[in-house]
């Protein structure tokens, strides 16, 4: 991360990335991705609860928003809505609350090519998401798409998903980020990738790490520079099953100057 000190709006010094977080730095904005995968096996995936592809599409549409729990409804103990974020079909960000209706899917409002995150923003008695809750596209079956877009674990009541996709008119810059793994006998070694996919759907790594039962941080002194509808995303396998992995990435986007003709 950045160390230099700033001015902050009562003129005394802080960190900058503290006046980046406070909203004090015009064009700057700090974003922090976390994933999280129960059980990775020895097939690449990206860190999130779920052994499919993070479905993204070149044109946008509707997606459908359902939970594999029927408590997660308008009136139900469970997550009553949900607030997602993503892209456009000019990778312009967009966002909308779409209340649940249990297993079945309810149709965004906004088109989207992909869904950087979501979270649940109101819940009934049992205060979290009693099921997964999925935004995707396709046949939906006791609630689950046949694509998945995103996904809220159980009782998470927000995303866990190392996957970012930077947004048009911004650049990334990627700070810092973590990588953890476990499992019962410790006896696995996973392997960890940073990877940046360019917006001709070519993949990158830009990190890999080893490890057994611990953590591996990256600092990146020199900021990793991300263009403008690159996506980064956090992946893992491991050398045996039934390995639980953790991730995390931290992005500062700089709004792009604007071009005078």
């Amino acid at each position: 991360m950045f160390s230099f000190p700033s001015r902050s709006v009562h003129d005394t010094t802080e960190d900058f990335n503290l006046q980046i977080s406070r909203g004090q730095i015009e064009g700057h904005r700090a974003i922090t991705v976390f994933g999280f995968n129960p059980d990775v096996d020895t097939s690449e995936l990206v860190i999130w609860p779920d052994g499919a592809t993070v479905a993204t599409q070149e044109t946008a549409s509707t997606l459908t928003v359902s939970s594999s729990s029927t408590d997660d409804e308008s009136a139900g103990t469970g997550a009553r809505t949900v607030v997602i974020y993503g892209l456009d079909n000019d990778h312009n960000e967009v966002s909308e609350t779409v209340t649940l209706n249990g297993q079945t899917a309810v149709t965004t409002t906004n088109s989207y090519t992909h869904v950087n995150s979501m979270f649940v923003a109101t819940v009934g008695s049992g205060g979290s998401n009693a099921g997964i809750v999925y935004v995707g596209s396709g046949t939906v079956t006791a609630g689950v798409p046949a694509s998945i877009f995103n996904l809220v674990y159980t009782g998470f009541n927000a995303s866990t998903s190392a996957h970012y996709t930077i947004p048009a008119g911004y650049t990334g810059y990627v700070t810092n980020g973590a990588i953890s793994s476990g499992q019962a006998g410790g006896s696995n070694a996973i392997v960890g990738k940073l990877i940046f996919i360019d917006s001709n759907e070519i993949s990158h790594v830009g990190a890999v790490n080893a490890l057994n039962n611990g953590i591996a941080n990256y600092n990146f002194k020199l900021p990793i520079k991300v263009l403008e509808k690159t996506t980064v995303e956090a992946r893992a396998y491991g050398s045996a099953v039934n390995n639980l992995v953790s991730a995390f990435f931290q992005i500062i986007l700089v709004k792009n100057p604007v071009e005078h003709v």
